[in-house]
């Protein structure tokens, strides 16, 4: 990852970091770890540039573990310190002036890259990065709406299904009266 002056999150290291939070969703009720298999797993690593050795999962999820807490706000930011161990960021001179260089090692940078991420979005865009509003969804937004009221995951699940309850209670509250 090349950072420039500011640390930035490019877009697509947003939707990477969003990725691989979403990775623990709830599905019939229960919490399934998309990690779980090992080949699916691998293939997610691979897809987004990493090596998919056992070594870099087991740094990938924990950081995913821990950003997770930290975004839900059952953990304090300092709790990622541990992730951010021996890692250094290099100065890199080009005719285009001075640009950073993270320097990882090899099986931690995905884990790494994702902490960098989070930190680039709470820098640029804070707030925007949040749990999904419905208590029983463990998925995350970025939101990147001009009003910056997304509440749902997904308005088409979560969003429906969450606004069909407070229509039914409405409607059987009123029915009791």
């Amino acid at each position: 990852m090349r950072l420039g002056g500011a640390r930035v999150a490019g877009r697509e290291e947003q939707d990477a970091l969003l990725e691989l939070l979403n990775t623990t969703p709830v599905v019939n009720g229960v919490v399934q770890d998309l990690f779980a298999e090992p080949d699916t797993a691998r293939s997610w690593q691979q897809a987004h540039g990493g090596s998919g050795t056992a070594e870099e999962l087991r740094s990938l999820v924990r950081a995913r573990d821990a950003l997770q807490d930290v975004v839900r706000g059952s953990r304090p930011a300092t709790s990622l310190a541990p992730l951010l161990k021996d890692v250094t960021s290099l100065p890199h001179l080009s005719s285009a002036g001075v640009s950073w260089e993270l320097d990882a090692p090899a099986e931690r940078r995905m884990a790494v890259e994702a902490v960098m991420a989070w930190s680039a979005l709470l820098e640029t865009m804070p707030g925007r990065l949040r749990p999904c509003a419905n208590a029983e969804c463990r998925l995350f937004l970025i939101d990147r709406s001009k009003t910056n009221k997304g509440r749902w995951c997904s308005m088409a699940v979560c969003g429906n299904r969450m606004k069909a309850r407070r229509h039914y209670q409405r409607t059987r509250d009123g029915a009791a009266e």
